[in-house]
């Protein structure tokens, strides 16, 4: 049996204040030097390398933790499963009328090839945790895109119809399509790799 490459562990030693997020720490023996951090739904996860020391860990959770906070207060958006469901709402009224309903609005971690899905018959729209931290309006033309699909079987002339009432519909789309295109290519924001 092989031995994982990384390890999980929550970091209670990290002081946050009252109302942060938790952290969840990921050591991986195949991290050398680079530490990254992203949400995974409503935790903050930083992957660090598997031969930091306690204090290098804290130093770094903080740091990285406060830049993940830092970025999403600037971007706004949708932070829990409960603020995405309101969301939806919202943008359901202001583009369909209020006609589409969903049950339940939530983040998924399971999702690496897809933007968003939407089970019609559960009423259930998820979106990758993939897209948070993106623009605003990038978020807000999936989940019309996904509410879309609870009036609209397919991508029909009808379905694009509902979802070009959302007025940045195409660059929202151009952005998606940067940032794939970006990933394919093993680009980061941070820039190319070394």
């Amino acid at each position: 049996m092989a031995t994982p490459s990384w390890s999980c562990s929550v970091a209670p030693d990290v002081s946050q204040p009252n109302g942060s997020p938790p952290v969840e720490v990921r050591r991986s023996a195949r991290r050398r030097k680079t530490v990254s951090a992203f949400w995974e739904g409503g935790t903050a996860v930083v992957a660090i390398p598997a031969r930091f020391t306690k204090v290098e860990e804290k130093l770094w959770v903080e740091r990285m933790v406060q830049r993940l906070e830092r970025d999403r207060s600037r971007r706004g958006g949708p932070r829990s499963d409960q603020e995405l469901m309101a969301r939806a709402a919202e943008l359901s009224g202001s583009f369909l009328e209020g006609r589409a309903r969903p049950e339940t609005v939530r983040w998924v971690t399971n999702q690496s090839t897809r933007w968003g899905s939407c089970t019609p018959g559960e009423r259930s729209i998820r979106l990758s945790h993939q897209l948070q931290g993106m623009p605003q309006w990038v978020v807000d033309y999936v989940l019309v895109h996904e509410l879309a699909h609870l009036l609209v079987a397919g991508h029909t002339p009808r379905f694009w119809a509902l979802v070009e009432r959302y007025p940045r519909t195409a660059e929202a789309k151009a952005f998606l399509a940067g940032v794939s295109f970006a990933a394919s290519r093993g680009l980061t924001p941070e820039g190319p790799p070394a």
